[in-house]
């Protein structure tokens, strides 16, 4: 029988190991934190969990501004144009974090232990600790993985194949370090009690425009400090502007080209004992932080959150020894069957640099597993992986992007439809967002798509299969959509491009 070790539980690696089991291979999953990794444990699920709660905040927000909706909790003594008369009830909306992030907590362990089932059902074994190659390949082929458990113990584990699916970790900045209280990077704010009075987020990508967006809408006062001159610099610039302008609009301070150089926390008074109200959870009193800009600016504020990307976990593996070839930046060199450049060595996941998504890491662990066990396989191909942003409003993307078209990469025409046409759009008060889609002149064959719209995961999927399966803007344009519907703006968009198709033609 065929032996398979997966070093990592995360989605390449635990969706690698349920593909070999069912391919009749025998697999082991070496793990130290809990399958399905950083992204159900302390990336992913977590932070779409919060931001689930956020979105329902910002849904009473506007609920109450453009539906007149009121939920009664208090009673009002004055009257306003903008609130209810005297007399009667207001709104009143709050958030308990704690409360919030237990429920983070928990669903997030109550889905590693559903995937951890799901792969020892399917016959696959799981070993706890730390996995590295041993030297290079053996004369038959093998290769050799030594496991460290937590005690210190070794375990040396025989494949035929091994698969590196180690993820990343938070990169720190050496004088901006995370305390894990008031210095936090975003595996840590899930230990928060208590909501921020004042966050500072540095680092305006999408992890960072993401935990920004929800804290503000939680209740935080938020700054965004971005080193370049606009929110997630690789998004669509149409897309990025819809998202800052909301930022904006609903008071977050967004400090463009402005990049930290030292976060450092000033302690507070000591607190008069754990009675004292006044007293967090570090047992002081106004304890802040301060960040320093490159400029020599400084900004204060009572919590800081470090979102300046992430460093591959590729060291100490002895990936190098064993003829695996690494990136500059640490990364893995993988092909697009996930094929490393030692033989017998696969690599899926954030460790590759590839993609960072967990549906491109369960596509490369996939593909590694079918690759080398002989089962049909279609190479990787990033041009139809479609990612979602999870700010408010979301921002979806597949395929050829505006950045693609500017430069002369690919010869498109694009149609942008803003939302405020669309009748429910005008029914839910949705203001912001678009509908955008690329296809090329003369085929009309549709090559990418950028929606900006609430749940905008959902609606790029129809554009998706488009550029999937190679479709054109006239089939797209003559399906029927549900009136009133936001999908509705999908097929405007693409009568707008199919009549100018026809223009072209003509």
């Amino acid at each position: 029988m065929t032996r398979i070790v997966i070093i990592g539980g995360g989605p390449g690696g635990y969706e690698a190991a349920l593909v070999g089991a069912q391919l009749g291979a025998e697999v082991t999953v070496v793990d130290c934190d809990g399958l399905g990794g950083a992204s159900v444990l302390t990336d992913c699920v977590p932070s779409k969990t919060l931001i689930a709660t956020a979105e329902v905040m910002t849904t009473f927000d506007s609920s109450y501004e453009e539906l007149g909706i009121i939920v009664a909790d208090t009673v009002s003594d004055e009257g306003s144009a903008a609130g209810p008369p005297p007399g009667t009830s207001a709104r009143v909306v709050g958030v308990d974090l704690g409360k919030v992030n237990r429920r983070v907590k928990r669903l997030a362990l109550a889905q590693s232990h559903d995937i951890t089932a799901s792969v020892t059902r399917a016959g696959a074994r799981v070993v706890r600790g730390r996995g590295r190659l041993e030297g290079q390949q053996a004369a038959d082929g093998s290769r050799k993985v030594v496991v460290r458990a937590a005690d210190g113990t070794e375990e040396t584990l025989v494949a035929d194949a091994v698969l590196i699916a180690t993820g990343g970790h938070p990169r720190e900045i050496p004088d901006a370090l995370p305390d894990g209280e008031r210095i936090l990077n975003w595996t840590q704010v899930y230990d928060l009690e208590e909501l921020p009075e004042e966050l500072i987020v540095v680092g305006s990508g999408v992890t960072g425009a993401e935990f920004a967006g929800a804290y503000q809408a939680l209740g935080s006062r938020v700054t965004l400090v971005s080193s370049r001159d606009r929110v997630l610099p690789g998004e669509d610039p149409d897309a990025a502007a819809v998202l800052e302008d909301v930022f904006r609009r609903r008071g977050m301070n967004v400090m463009a080209r402005s990049r930290a150089a030292a976060v450092k926390r000033i302690p507070g008074a000591a607190s008069q004992g754990p009675s004292s109200p006044d007293a967090g959870p570090e047992g002081r009193v106004g304890d802040r932080v301060e960040v320093t800009l490159s400029d020599g600016r400084v900004i204060s504020g009572t919590h800081c959150l470090m979102a300046v990307g992430a460093i591959p976990n590729s060291a100490g593996m002895g990936l190098e020894e064993a003829g695996v070839r690494l990136k500059d930046s640490g990364h893995i060199w993988t092909d697009r069957v996930s094929r490393t450049s030692a033989p017998g060595v696969y690599a899926a996941g954030d460790v590759t640099g590839v993609f960072a998504l967990a549906s491109v890491a369960a596509m490369q662990g996939r593909i590694a597993m079918y690759h080398f066990l002989g089962d049909a396989v279609t190479p990787l191909n990033l041009k139809t992986v479609s990612a979602n942003v999870f700010t408010d409003p979301e921002i979806a993307t597949i395929g050829c992007t505006q950045a693609d078209v500017d430069a002369g990469t690919i010869d498109a025409r694009v149609v942008k439809l803003p939302l405020l046409r669309n009748p429910r759009a005008k029914m839910q008060g949705i203001r912001d967002g678009f509908v955008k889609i690329f296809c090329r002149p003369g085929t009309g064959i549709v090559v990418g798509g950028c929606v900006v719209a609430p749940r905008a995961s959902e609606l790029i999927h129809p554009i998706s299969i488009a550029v999937d399966n190679n479709l054109t803007v006239e089939q797209i344009a003559n399906a029927f959509t549900v009136y009133p519907s936001l999908s509705g703006s999908i097929a405007e968009v693409a009568r707008q491009l199919q009549t100018r198709k026809a223009a072209d033609e003509g």
